[in-house]
């Protein structure tokens, strides 16, 4: 039986209803890959009839999401920052809630005037491009522990002709070593080894998500060797589990950061907690 755009949407949708949060939004996403249309373009096309091979390739696709692939996998791109990002099953799928990490540390940069930044564990270089496409001024290092991951990131700033970051590999500071920054940016893995949240996430690289028992692994390391690496007055923003920021907060305060607060992602949960240093004079 042939199908047109709009019911083969519609039965896609209803198909994906249990193992998705937006349901109809993947089954657009991924009919207008398969048909090489915008979104829009598909309601413009509403009543054309999905045939034969484009037919079998969405099917394919579904099935694919219906396991548990990532939508962002299946397409190959995702919209971070109003970038357009390629991502790989070598990168973790960039989350809206990231975006809060960049919008703390644009509220901190200058516009006009040099400043450096560092983002650890980089990924598909998201939150490094989307600084240095807002502050052409910066001096932004992006660092990864991963060469796959990091031929992502480099691959991407390619496409959206910002070139001008220094991408590094290695694990956390080991690339920097005796370098200082004025902000320094982290999205680290915070999942604890036992979270049952990872089984939802088992399509997405291990190494990006969880650093071992108990989540705080990573964002530990990172919290003790950051005011070597930081001017003074300079800032450290990192994202973590919205069950973990009191647990952040004691860990800056602890490496001698002040005035540390958690901010709320948009759906209202605690994601970014920012600390500042300061020498004593």
């Amino acid at each position: 039986m042939m199908t047109t755009v709009a019911e083969t949407l519609q039965i896609a949708a209803r198909s994906l209803h249990i193992h998705s949060e937006s349901p109809r939004l993947d089954a657009e996403l991924l009919l207008a890959k398969t048909l090489g249309l915008s979104r829009s373009g598909l309601i413009a096309r509403g009543n054309d009839v999905v045939a034969g091979e484009r037919e079998q390739a969405f099917c394919a696709l579904i099935e694919r999401r219906l396991a548990g692939a990532p939508v962002a996998y299946l397409t190959g791109t995702r919209e971070f920052w109003s970038l357009a990002l390629d991502v790989t099953p070598d990168v973790l799928v960039p989350r809206p809630e990231t975006e809060l990490l960049v919008e703390l540390a644009l509220q901190v940069l200058p516009r006009e005037q040099a400043s450096s930044v560092l983002d650890l564990g980089t990924g598909s270089g998201a939150v490094a491009l989307a600084i240095a496409s807002e502050r052409p001024h910066a001096a932004v290092t992006a660092v990864d522990v991963s060469a796959p991951a990091l031929d992502v990131a480099i691959g991407n700033s390619r496409n959206l002709g910002l070139s001008r970051i220094d991408w590094r590999l290695g694990s956390w500071f080991a690339p920097v070593a005796g370098e200082r920054f004025d902000v320094i940016l982290a999205n680290p893995p915070y999942v604890a080894a036992a979270d049952p949240a990872l089984q939802k996430l088992n399509a997405e690289p291990a190494l990006a998500l969880c650093p071992g028992p108990t989540g705080l692994e990573a964002l530990s390391a990172i919290s003790a060797a950051a005011a070597a690496h930081l001017h003074d007055g300079g800032r450290l923003i990192l994202e973590h589990g919205s069950d973990q920021a009191p647990a952040v907060a004691q860990m800056l305060e602890r490496h001698g950061f002040t005035a540390v607060r958690s901010h709320l992602d948009f759906s209202g949960k605690p994601r970014v907690t920012l600390g500042s240093v300061h020498s004593p004079h």
